[in-house]
Parts: C-alpha cells; structure tokens; sequence
C-alpha cells in the first residue's frame, strides 16, 4: 500500500483523542509535520505519532509549503476555513474536522476552495460509519421507510459540559452544544432523509443554566464568566418537500431524556430510531411490531472479531479517496447545508424570527 505524507495543524482533544490513534492504527499514513500555536503540544504529538524527522511548526502556512499529500485541520472552528483553504490552494487534500466551520459564508468558500483547486475536502462527521448508521442508511436508501416526512435530530446531555479547551469561548467556537454536538445528529438525520434543501428554520437558543454554581457537571465545574455560548438550542426546520425536522442540542438541561448523536425517523412505511439500540417499527400483518437488528460483530465460538471502529473507518474512506479515488461519504456539499441550518437556529433565536431561504 502507498504510503502518504500528512500534516497536522492542530495537536489538541479531537487530535489526540480522535484522529492521530487512528490515523497510527491505519499504518497507510507517515505523519511528517505537526502544527499547533502551543509549539510544546505539537513536539509532543510528534514524539508520540510523527516520523523521526518529522517538523514542527507553531504558523500553519509553513506546514501547508511541505510535500504532504493531506492536511488535517483539527483546530478550534474558527480557523478551519482559512487553514483548509490554505491547504487545498497548496495542492493538498484536507480533512477537516467538523462542524465544517464558523459560519456559513466561510463553509461556502471552502466548497468553492476544493471545486476550484479539485481537491478532497472530508469532514469529520464519524457517526455515520457507526454499524447502527450504516444499516439504518441501507434501510432508507432501499425504500424501507418510505417517504421520511417527519424526524427529530437528537444531541441532548443533561449535564455535561466540555470545561477544557475552547469549548465556551462564542468567538472560537461560534456557539456551544448546538455547533459542537447538535452538528452530528443533524448531519445524520439530513443524511438518512437524504434532504438538502431547506426551506425555513425558526430557532430557540438559550443560557440558562451557566451561571449556576452547584452545577453537578460530569467533567467538572465550569467558569460561568467564561461561558459565552448557550446551553442548549432548539430548531424547527421546514425542507421544500414539506418534510419537518426538529433539533435538540445541549450541554445542560433538566431532563432524563439523554440522548447524543442519533436520529428518529417517521416514514409512510416504517419509522425508526436509536434510543435504545436501532428500532425498526411498522405495522405487518396488521399487527404492531419493532425489528431490532443484532448488530454485533461477534458471536461465532472461541472467537470475537474486533469491530473496525467510526474513526478507523473514517481512515480508511480517505484514504481511498485520494489514492483511488473512491467516493466519499460525507460529501463537504452536505457539510454546508448543516453549517447553514445550524447559523439559521442561532440567527432565529437571536432575531426572534424565522429565517426563510431561497
């Protein structure tokens, strides 16, 4: 197998957590230059991941001048636009981690980025190489479902806000729970109705439980001075089809009803959903009835088969895609309509109006 050179800017969470394990487990990638605005943090992802002449810079537009076949944007939202964009004008592919970015104005130059230079420009939408996703996508694809009219896009912690990195910073992030795991559940369920064309949204986005101070925080207390985003948002988006798609991100919400990157779909035939595991409910035989798949890789004596997981998956798509061009799965079109609905709810809630598009 050919191997490729890369580069990555930014060596925080998501690199260290995410992508510099996978891309290691992958072994079709030699990472040949680190980039981080903390030079100690990319000097430590080298030793750890990077070849032993591997660079390290602290200015991502030296990285992008080395001979790499791809860069890996895994920076705060803010910049993944004019890194990417710097990478692909560089000859390099990018994969960038999601949300796509900031705003909707720079998502749209980053697509125009990749059509004009024919670059891969993959996002880092995991969730959808899940066994439970890949399945439910055959299921709709085939027809399953029938026509999804109808579906809730589900991010909801009860009380579990990210303490570390930038997660509370608006100026960073854009926003919190909505941009930062409401993103998934969304790409997922647009995904699954196959449905790009929004025709309104109207948003509710709230801070109402920041400043609390007994917070009961699963990663710890949070600073309420330092938290300038929301705790929770809500979307109510109308598709030109006359489909309805609700959306429920939080970081921290009195509820039980918990629930993170997953979909629920109602579809003239069938409805579905991930709550508990993937459900499949129809009516056959004149009867009420719910399919639950065994999705488990295991299961055969003296034997259990490691799963490849969405990481190691999302590896191995990108991989293919530049060295034999195979398609992607998550097309950086439809990374722009999530990008788009996602600043819709934050413009509604702060207008108090809904926001039409064309």
């Amino acid at each position: 197998m050919e191997k490729l050179k890369v580069g990555i800017v930014g060596c925080g969470g998501i690199a260290n957590g995410k992508h510099l394990p996978a891309i290691k487990k992958n072994g079709n990638f030699e990472i040949v230059a680190f980039c981080d605005i903390i030079k100690e943090r990319a000097e430590e992802a080298k030793k750890k991941y990077g070849t032993e002449d591997a660079r390290v810079y602290t200015d991502y537009n030296e990285l992008v001048k080395e001979d790499l076949a791809a860069v890996y944007v895994l920076t705060p939202n803010k910049s993944h636009a004019d890194i990417s964009i710097a990478a692909m004008k560089a000859g390099k592919h990018v994969m960038c981690e999601k949300p796509m970015a900031k705003s909707y104005e720079d998502a749209k130059r980053m697509v125009e980025t990749a059509k004009e230079t024919g670059k891969i420009l993959n996002i880092g939408y995991q969730n959808r190489y899940r066994t439970d996703s890949i399945y439910l996508k055959r299921a709709c694809e085939n027809g399953d479902l029938g026509e999804i009219y109808y579906a809730k896009a589900h991010a909801v912690r009860r009380r579990a806000v990210p303490t570390w990195g930038v997660f509370l910073n608006e100026e960073e992030q854009g926003g919190g729970p909505l941009i930062d795991i409401g993103t998934h559940a969304l790409d997922l369920t647009l995904w699954m109705m196959d449905n790009y064309e929004p025709e309104s949204v109207t948003g509710s986005v709230y801070r109402k439980l920041a400043d609390q101070t007994e917070q009961g925080n699963a990663f710890g207390e949070w600073d309420p001075k330092e938290f300038t985003v929301e705790d929770s948002a809500f979307g109510f988006i109308r598709m030109k089809n006359g489909a309805t798609i609700h959306v429920e991100a939080s970081w921290a919400l009195n509820t039980l009803d918990v629930d993170e990157a997953k979909t629920s779909l109602c579809g003239t035939k069938a409805g579905a959903d991930m709550k508990d595991g993937l459900r499949i409910n129809r009516v056959q035989y004149n009867h009420q009835c719910v399919e639950k798949p065994d999705l488990n890789s295991g299961g055969v004596a003296f034997f259990e088969g490691e799963a490849e997981r969405e990481q190691d998956i999302e590896q191995r798509v990108f991989y293919d895609a530049i060295t034999k061009g195979t398609e992607l799965t998550v097309k950086p079109e439809q990374a722009l309509v999530v990008t788009r609905i996602l600043e819709a709810i934050y413009e509604s809630g702060r207008t108090g109006k809904t926001v039409y598009f064309d």
